[in-house]
């Protein structure tokens, strides 16, 4: 039996045929989105996050609006960085609920890296490459109120900043409660009574 060749001609010059039609028009509708997505990029509602100007959190604080008041209870603080900060006298006396305000704000911020302890055992503490500050240490309690407020306000080597998650009094509730919880040394707490002889 003998097959019958078709010339080049015939073939270029025949009808797409229904799966080529298909793909023909797959093609067509793929360019035609590409082309308005692309499109679409062009708007400037959809280039906001990729051209805005990256500023770190806390980078650049606003400064206090012209005649601003403080909120009630809340001793406004400027100071320029945490040594000018260590020249602060403690406004806040360390009565029993200024302690305790300050535990829990302690326990809220500090407890993370400081442990409960404060000897800089807590669990995010423990994964640090430099260990935060032994709060029991001599060298941290010969230090001035108002240096313990600068470091809490400014932060230091591994320690963030709280300068603007807490107000300056509850900063100073911090301080009194590390004074209170830390200040004593080992030796001269109280020694623990055995109940056995």
């Amino acid at each position: 039996m003998k097959r019958e060749r078709k010339s080049p001609q015939s073939q270029a010059g025949a009808p797409p045929t229904g799966a080529a039609r298909s793909l023909l028009a797959a093609a067509l509708l793929a360019g035609l989105w590409a082309g308005l997505a692309q499109g679409a990029m062009a708007w400037p509602w959809s280039r906001d996050m990729t051209d805005s100007i990256a500023i770190k959190p806390q980078a650049r604080p606003l400064p206090f609006p012209a005649r601003s008041v403080p909120v009630p209870d809340t001793a406004t603080v400027r100071v320029a960085d945490r040594d000018e900060a260590g020249k602060l006298p403690n406004p806040i006396p360390a009565t029993a609920d200024s302690v305790n305000k300050g535990r829990q704000l302690f326990t809220i911020y500090c407890v993370p890296c400081h442990g409960v302890s404060g000897t800089g055992d807590g669990l995010v503490g423990e994964k640090l490459v430099m260990r935060p500050f032994d709060l029991t240490s001599p060298s941290v309690q010969a230090v001035t109120d108002g240096l313990i407020f600068g470091y809490i306000t400014f932060g230091g080597a591994v320690m963030p900043i709280y300068g603007n998650d807490l107000s300056p009094t509850e900063r100073w509730h911090v301080v009194n409660y590390v004074r209170h919880a830390f200040g004593k040394p080992a030796a001269s707490a109280p020694p623990v009574k055995s109940a056995s002889k």
